[in-house]
């Protein structure tokens, strides 16, 4: 499944970054001197200079770990079956549910989610990311959504067996 996903729109994932000490997601525009030029995922869509000493998480490498045959999920899968379950946003309010919601809502999401590695605030980014990413960088699902309906096999249909006449 990552595979097939890993190769479509959401390979922009590598273009968005979180900050580690500041809010939000940043789309990483170009590497200067001093450290990277990024731009605010949001209404304001301000430019900032990123020293090289800052932890800079790049979205495409973050996976979420699992109990499952594969260690981890890639976030972009993650991403995508909240887009198919959820829609444009979830509207699960991060700060206002309780830890049960939130670990139900990945639960429902990625069920082989491994507990105890996998805090609630992971799961809280989890949420804010996606609607950050969807309301600012929609371009990743539409992207995504067109790949995937390209890559779908086209099933033949298998000839119809005659029946013999005994």
């Amino acid at each position: 499944m990552s595979d097939k996903l890993e190769s479509n729109g959401m390979e922009l994932l590598r273009e968005i970054a979180n900050v580690s000490g500041k809010g939000g997601l940043f789309r990483i525009l170009k590497p200067s001197r001093a450290g990277v030029i990024v731009e605010s995922l949001d209404a304001k869509r301000e430019k900032t200079l990123i020293g090289p000493t800052a932890r800079v998480s790049v979205l495409k490498d973050v996976s979420i770990f699992t109990d499952g045959a594969e260690e981890s999920v890639p976030l972009a899968d993650v991403f995508l079956k909240i887009r198919e379950i959820h829609g444009e946003t979830v509207t699960l309010d991060v700060k206002a549910s309780s830890d049960k919601d939130l670990v139900e809502f990945l639960n429902q999401v990625l069920p082989e989610f491994d507990r105890s590695k996998v805090y609630i605030s992971d799961i809280k980014k989890i949420i804010s990311w996606y609607n950050i990413l969807s309301t600012y960088a929609s371009e990743l699902f539409v992207a995504a959504a067109e790949e995937v309906t390209e890559e779908a096999p086209v099933e033949e249909e298998a000839p119809k067996a005659k029946k013999a006449k005994a």
